[in-house]
């Protein structure tokens, strides 16, 4: 007999939005549209169609596709039978893919036909995988051994799968960037992701009555597990975007009067930025939220003359909390700026040094957690994860300091602070500098080896267009808010800067372009 009286999963989560919310509409897709009613009626589908191909409870299942309805559809149909969904990052490359199947175990794996060319010659290296699914979104021809995810649903019954699951079970396990070996797989519960989801919607202010806008990857888990999971929980209306677009955002704020949307600031900016902006209608939106990088303060005030009446949030976490550990509310952005807010609902937010003491306020120190977000430990990696949870904590691996009030400021990361001269540079202060001059439309600030200083602070600028700014002037405009010793040696300019999916500036990139 099933536990689902009174269990709490993400399953449940799901069948329980639509006994509430019913016919009200919860995703909209290019022309598909589901309500609650349709979506949970679609995750049993999925949810029977695993089963079929003899996924049982425990089982891993790989997703290789960019953004549709059949993302949380997997999700949710793969919460139901006890099954774990494995996210797969469609910029790499067909050996990182098989690193990421092979060591997570994963016995079925689901590709967009989008993406199919990346991996049809290297099915070879998938040694786990045992059945192989298709999503024909592009109407592609079915590949010899798929199945087609579309059709065979169809034919599925939608009683609720009659499975025992626990809070504590796995459900998902993304992989984490792998920024000093290989990536590492976060076993997230339940449990931890059900955490998260109400510290979003109390801290994020998220409303029944809201239009959220997905672009972002769904793989990532900041847009999946931040955003659209939690506005399914509260029963919201969400669109989803296939590929992050700017031109295309903006006219969807206004063809489905958006009223939440989520990017980084490097997204926003490519928004504020586009020749087109000024010729849609966008009053509808009234919070938006940011996160894998500061925002810098003339972004904010851009922002809030662009958007009247727009509340803005700064999420700060890593994968492995679920992902969201603090924000910074609206009432804060100008008031403390650069600062990654408080912890939310449900974590504890303390900074600790190598000895594992606690580091007392105004002081730089390992950001450490402990939540009912947090991970359950990295997979098949027990000494990582025994590092990861030392002293009691987990370890985010970033620096920060917290300020007399109690907000958190992330100086850098732990192995990334720039040492020059034997003095440590935070990248972001000097890129808070940068951004004011009015010349600079983005810039990511790095170090690179010197035979002198060691380390010396450089800075990559993409210019605004049509300016004719020079190095020396951008020097120079350091020099007068900055001490000697942060100011840039070097300057680089380049047309654009290398980012992942989700817009984050991808600084090892930058370090390995430039470092001689």
């Amino acid at each position: 007999m099933s536990n689902i009286i009174n269990r709490d999963t993400i399953g449940d989560m799901a069948r329980r939005a639509a006994t509430k919310y019913g016919s009200k509409t919860a995703i909209i897709f290019r022309d598909v549209k589901l309500s609650f009613f349709d979506l949970e009626r679609e995750a049993r589908r999925f949810a029977h169609l695993m089963k079929r191909y003899g996924i049982k409870k425990g089982d891993r299942v790989s997703i290789y596709a960019y953004n549709s309805h059949y993302y949380p559809i997997s999700m949710l149909g793969l919460a139901k039978i006890g099954a774990i969904q494995v996210p797969i990052n469609y910029m790499l490359n067909a050996e990182e893919i098989a690193y990421i199947v092979n060591h997570s175990g994963s016995r079925l794996f689901i590709v967009e036909d989008g993406l199919y060319p990346i991996i049809a010659q290297s099915q070879a290296r998938f040694d786990t995988v045992e059945k192989w699914g298709f999503i024909p979104l592009g109407g592609s021809l079915l590949p010899e051994g798929f199945f087609d995810l579309i059709e065979e649903m169809k034919d599925m019954p939608y009683e609720e799968p009659q499975i025992d699951v626990s809070a504590e079970d796995i459900v998902q396990i993304p992989y984490t960037s792998g920024t000093e070996s290989k990536p590492k797989g976060a076993m997230l519960s339940h449990r931890a992701l059900m955490s998260q989801y109400h510290s979003c919607i109390f801290d994020g202010q998220y409303d029944t009555y809201d239009v959220s806008l997905h672009a972002l990857p769904l793989f990532h888990c900041a847009q999946l597990h931040c955003f659209l999971m939690p506005y399914l929980y509260v029963g919201a209306t969400n669109i989803i975007m296939h590929k992050a677009d700017a031109l295309e955002m903006i006219r969807n704020i206004e063809k489905y009067q958006i009223t939440h949307l989520f990017a980084p600031p490097t997204v926003w900016i490519g928004i504020l930025n586009h020749p087109e902006f000024k010729n849609h209608n966008h009053g509808s939106l009234k919070k938006a939220a940011y996160g894998a990088s500061i925002m810098p303060v003339e972004i904010i005030k851009q922002l809030s003359v662009a958007f009247r009446g727009l509340k803005l949030w700064n999420y700060y976490g890593q994968t492995e909390m679920g992902p969201v550990a603090t924000i910074l509310k609206p009432e804060d952005q100008l008031l403390k700026p650069g600062s990654a807010g408080q912890p939310v609902l449900n974590v504890e937010t303390r900074l600790m040094d190598d000895d594992g003491r606690f580091v007392p306020n105004g002081e730089v120190g390992e950001i450490v957690h402990r939540s009912g977000h947090v991970m359950t430990g990295y997979l098949n990696d027990v000494e990582k994860t025994d590092a990861a949870f030392a002293y009691g904590w987990f370890h985010s691996g970033d620096l920060g300091r917290f300020d007399e009030d109690g907000y958190l400021y992330v100086v850098d990361r732990k192995k990334d602070m720039i040492k020059t001269g034997g003095e440590n540079v935070a990248s972001r202060e000097v890129e808070e500098v940068l951004y004011r001059h009015p010349d600079v439309e983005e810039v990511a600030v790095i170090g690179l080896p010197d035979p002198k200083w060691i380390e010396i602070v450089a800075a990559v600028v993409v210019s605004k267009k049509g300016a004719a700014t020079s190095d020396k002037d951008l020097v120079s405009y350091c020099k007068e808010h900055l001490a000697g010793f942060k100011c840039p040696k070097k300057i680089i300019m380049t047309d654009k800067l290398p980012k992942n999916p989700s817009g984050k500036i991808l600084k090892r990139e930058l370090k390995k372009r430039y470092a001689k």
